[in-house]
């Protein structure tokens, strides 16, 4: 992408995008690559062993300035800074971002500026290509996946066995939500700007899954357990003011009946199958609460199923007043600061 916004693309496209983005409540994103393989220049300074940096000074920092000069992402996503950020100059464009740029105050980053920033700097953090830790993080992070074999580009001759299933898309999908992380899908369109058919047929199916799903996903949060502890085929997520605990099954059971062990009923206990009418039926067997489902023929959801529980023991606790509670208090310019995030949090992932 680094060269394709001055020889490639028409020079116009990017502002047309950032244009049509901001008529919806997305955030603009914009990519750049900070290597050019074949640059005269490039191959230049890796000739000096990268004393010198004239790649840097006259191609890459030009191109990533004139990106958020002119479009104002409010991400910018490094790529392909294989060697030190000081090459780079990484620190010098970081500290201009945050501080004196026209996004200073809404920007985020990736943590791909050099060998000795990946999955240690940033806003958040990638660490590597498909990266899905499966627990819990300390740090906001990313799953950067593409949907074919680690191909980001399009592949012609690529088969339908090169492909993610859309049950493998949703098993990361799911994983990253629950462990607190984002899902950044990579759709790699043809020379001539084509969505081919099976990039458009898992988007769609993605799409169709979230529009009966989605409450499980957008605006949630991690929960105490992530994975249930009797079956790895099930992930926890909750909504952000804890008034629901959402158990997503990566699989039907053959026996028509769920097992939940992460989980601990009350009388008031309800359990409710997104895409699907009514309450569900369930029992509380030896500290396993056994959810009876629907028939699968009937179900809308056709490859993975998010249940809805509420007032459950984890989740009245959670609500309930501390009677000797702490009440945090911040300076007020601490406080305005977190009210200004609160606001500016988007009510969905994208």
């Amino acid at each position: 992408m680094g060269i394709s916004l001055r020889v490639i693309v028409p020079k116009l496209l990017p502002g047309d995008l950032a244009a049509s983005v901001r008529k919806t409540d997305l955030h603009l994103g914009l990519y750049h690559s900070r290597y050019e393989w074949f640059n005269p220049l490039y191959l230049r300074d890796k000739a000096n062993n990268y004393e010198t940096q004239t790649f840097v000074d006259q191609r890459s920092m030009p191109q990533l300035y004139e990106l958020v000069n002119s479009y104002k992402p409010d991400i910018v996503w490094s790529d392909g800074a294989w060697e030190s950020s000081t090459y780079w100059k990484a620190t010098e464009f970081i500290a201009w971002l945050f501080n004196d740029s026209p996004v200073k105050d809404t920007v985020v980053v990736n943590d791909r500026w050099g060998t000795d920033s990946d999955c240690t700097h940033g806003s958040y953090v990638t660490c590597a290509d498909s990266y899905n830790p499966g627990v819990l993080q300390a740090r906001k992070w990313e799953s950067a996946l593409p949907l074919t074999s680690n191909e980001w580009g399009y592949n012609r001759e690529a088969s339908l066995y090169d492909f993610l299933s859309i049950q493998e898309l949703l098993t990361d999908l799911v994983k990253a939500v629950s462990t607190g992380g984002n899902l950044l899908l990579n759709v790699g369109p043809s020379k001539e700007g084509v969505i081919t058919p099976i990039y458009e047929e898992r988007l769609r199916q993605i799409g169709s899954w979230l529009q009966i799903n989605g409450e499980a996903i957008y605006a949630t949060k991690p929960w105490t357990h992530q994975n249930d502890v009797d079956s790895t085929n099930i992930w926890y997520t909750a909504s952000k003011n804890s008034s629901a605990l959402y158990a997503i099954s990566l699989s039907w059971p053959s026996s028509g009946q769920l097992s939940l062990g992460s989980v601990t009923f009350t009388n008031d206990s309800e359990v409710t199958l997104l895409g699907n009418n009514g309450a569900l039926q369930w029992t509380n067997e030896d500290d396993v609460v056994k959810v009876q489902l629907p028939d699968k023929d009937v179900m809308s959801s056709q490859w993975a199923w998010a249940l809805k529980l509420t007032e459950t023991q984890a989740l009245v606790q959670q609500r309930a007043p501390r009677k000797h509670g702490f009440k945090p208090r911040f300076y007020p310019r601490v406080q305005e600061r977190l009210s200004l995030l609160e606001k500016n949090t988007p009510s969905r992932r994208v």
